[in-house]
């Protein structure tokens, strides 16, 4: 259950009316937290098979940083079992079985020019700009784990940079609370339906917020994107300055946006952080093929309240 309001009795350091909580929970958030894309990643052996002590260094990770970078030796290997196996290993089960999924439930990002997928954008080479997975999905179906993982890289370009959600809305609470306020609203983000070639709505138009909170758990959540063209913003002065403020922040060379490309073997396994992927180009030999596997679960033991009490 997902509310931008607390209905529940549970505390949480996102509610605007805690701020003594917001507070102990910011300055446990910031001691530590990493300076760096390399203290993100973790070396493991086999998704499939992690040993006790490689998924608690991938838990401590994620505790602090709501994603970690895992770094195997499965190489080019392309078993889906690699990434479903990482995902259970985080109690992430419930896939989100998209249209364009493969049988498995994982999505195969890599360029296609035939059929529905040439169609969209994760499918080509081109650039993706800042968003978090499945922003457009219904309220009851939003996603909360996102892995991916990496197959074949491509010969140049593919980079990734990352933000941990919980730090936009730290550095714009810090800001302007207003804005954390304006980006609740139930009516702030308004995705488009989707209408197929032959005109039937394929995916009814979504409103709701940007930020909302777990009314059972208290934790953090982000729909976003900043293509302009995929959503329509509610156009009043403080949400259009929550904005402003979002985007310059994602593109400023911030200590907290990390900056990097998933070799083969590596994934990125998170509880759906904002993200963006370069534009990039293949060859003959070197054929982008990242698997993403989006849940509606978030990683086990990475509540709020299992990590600030």
């Amino acid at each position: 259950m997902l509310s931008h309001k607390i209905t529940s009795s549970i505390t949480t350091p996102f509610a605007l009316n805690d701020d003594d909580f917001y507070q102990h929970w910011r300055d446990k958030k910031l001691l530590g937290y990493p300076d760096n894309l390399g203290e993100l990643i973790v070396e493991i052996n086999d998704p499939r098979q992690l040993t006790r002590l490689e998924k608690q260094k991938l838990l401590a990770v994620c505790q602090k940083s709501n994603m970690v970078i895992y770094a195997g030796k499965t190489a080019d290997d392309p078993d889906p079992e690699i990434p479903l196996s990482m995902g259970r290993a985080f109690k992430l089960l419930k896939l989100d079985h998209n249209w364009l999924a493969d049988e498995s439930g994982l999505t195969s990002l890599t360029v296609v020019d035939d059929g529905a997928r040439q169609n969209y954008i994760p499918y080509s080479n081109r650039a993706i700009n800042w968003h978090t997975d499945g922003y457009y999905n219904k309220a009851d179906k939003q996603i909360h784990g996102l892995n991916l993982h990496c197959v074949m890289s491509a010969a140049i370009g593919g980079e990734n940079r990352l933000l941990d959600h919980e730090i936009a809305y730290l550095k714009l609470r810090d800001e302007n609370p207003d804005y954390i306020r304006a980006l609740m609203a139930d009516d702030v983000m308004t995705i488009p339906a989707r209408i197929s070639s032959d005109g039937v709505v394929a995916r009814q138009e979504e409103v709701g917020p940007v930020f909302s909170i777990n009314a059972m758990t208290g934790d953090l959540h982000m729909r976003y994107t900043i293509r302009t063209q995929n959503v329509i913003w509610k156009n009043d002065p403080l949400t259009q300055a929550a904005l402003a403020f979002l985007e310059a922040f994602l593109e400023s060379d911030s200590k907290y946006i990390y900056q990097g490309k998933l070799e083969p073997g590596m994934g990125l396994i998170s509880n759906n952080v904002l993200h963006d992927r370069s534009a990039f180009e293949d060859s003959d030999q070197q054929k982008r093929l990242i698997y993403r596997a989006r849940y509606y679960d978030r990683l086990a033991n990475t509540n709020v309240h299992d990590i600030y009490g």
